[in-house]
């Protein structure tokens, strides 16, 4: 790769892809109530916001001069 950042970008898209994918979104996916919320919705924007967290902490990161 050519940066870095461009390595942990692809790799945080392919956490956050299996994460909000079928087989992990079956364990969640049930009628009980988290803080209020069905514990589908409360998981899937708990990821969300977590993703755009990661990302944004990636790209922030500053470029190392050699």
């Amino acid at each position: 790769m050519a940066d870095d950042r461009s390595a942990r970008l692809l790799l945080t898209f392919c956490l956050f892809l299996l994460l909000l994918n079928y087989p992990l979104l079956t364990i969640v996916d049930k009628t009980e109530l988290w803080f209020g919320f069905p514990a589908l919705y409360f998981y899937m924007f708990l990821v969300w916001g977590i993703m755009i967290f990661v990302i944004a902490q990636i790209v922030k990161q500053r470029k190392k001069k050699p």
